[in-house]
């Protein structure tokens, strides 16, 4: 199936892998509802809702750019609103705004793991829930960036404030899944096999120096693009990874998704990933 016509709702889509999946949707000639709250640049991470649009209209779709703080019921309300009214329905919600910080409870400030919360977890239940009655109009998708949930101890020992946040939005996922299916709506996590190179995680890291051992947005914007092409919940309730995707659609070549193409070097386990 292709995405021409269909109108996507992604938080923030001003960088990173929202804006790939934005971009390609964009190539189908998709409505892309862009919203992030970069509405001006920053100083260390590139791109804006304005930018973004642009370069989904040069892609060939149609863009609407909504300064978005996704903790913010009322905003989020009036902008599943303006968006229907804009591009008459919203088709999908991409929940891809995130919060990360790597620290254990021991030393994480607590207004650290709120903004963790209120952007991972609470955002996904309050986006889904303005996005609904909509979607239920067109038996659409959810889709949340979000890990399998792997109990390894690992996962917990350094950082669980993250895992906690991030792990609930994959139950968020099983459970909408099931509370929705008698509106046709599909509703699936997705989650890298490998590090994905952003800004964000450069900003996070601190240097691009990981990137070698990093794969391009690209491989998860195509990873999406299967899911939110499908349809009659042929894929839903699934905590999938974005190589199963593709292996699952025929793709068996991965190379051409590294971030440095060149390079030779082991890619990096995305986290949550044995």
């Amino acid at each position: 199936m292709s995405l021409q016509g269909k109108t996507l709702f992604i938080t923030g889509a001003s960088r990173g892998i929202g804006r790939e999946i934005a971009l390609r949707a964009a190539k189908d000639g998709a409505n892309i509802v862009i919203a992030a709250k970069s509405a001006a640049p920053h100083p260390k991470l590139p791109g804006t809702i304005f930018s973004v649009a642009a370069e989904v209209e040069a892609a060939g779709g149609k863009a609407l750019a909504l300064q978005v703080d996704v903790r913010d019921e009322i905003a989020v309300r009036q902008a599943m609103d303006d968006a229907s009214e804009h591009f008459g329905g919203i088709d999908a919600l991409i929940n891809n705004a995130g919060a990360i910080k790597l620290t254990g409870v021991q030393h994480i400030e607590l207004k650290r793991f709120d903004l963790m919360h209120q952007i991972n977890t609470r955002a996904v239940l309050l986006c889904s829930q303005a996005a609904l009655p909509y979607l239920k109009k067109s038996g659409g998708h959810i889709l949340n960036l979000s890990p399998p949930l792997n109990l390894a101890t690992k996962w917990f020992a350094q950082y669980s404030p993250y895992t906690v946040t991030k792990y609930g939005m994959s139950m968020l996922t099983l459970g909408m899944s099931e509370e929705f299916a008698s509106y046709n709506i599909s509703v699936n996590s997705l989650w890298p096999q490998t590090m994905i190179a952003t800004a964000a995680i450069e900003f996070q890291l601190g240097s691009r120096e990981s990137f070698k051992h990093a794969r391009s947005p690209a491989i998860m914007a195509d990873a999406a693009y299967a899911i939110l092409s499908s349809s009659d919940r042929n894929i839903t309730g699934r905590l999938l990874i974005d190589e199963e995707v593709l292996r699952e659609h025929g793709v068996t070549e991965f190379e051409h998704y590294r971030f440095a193409p060149d390079s030779t070097e082991t890619l990096m386990p995305d986290l949550f990933i044995d």
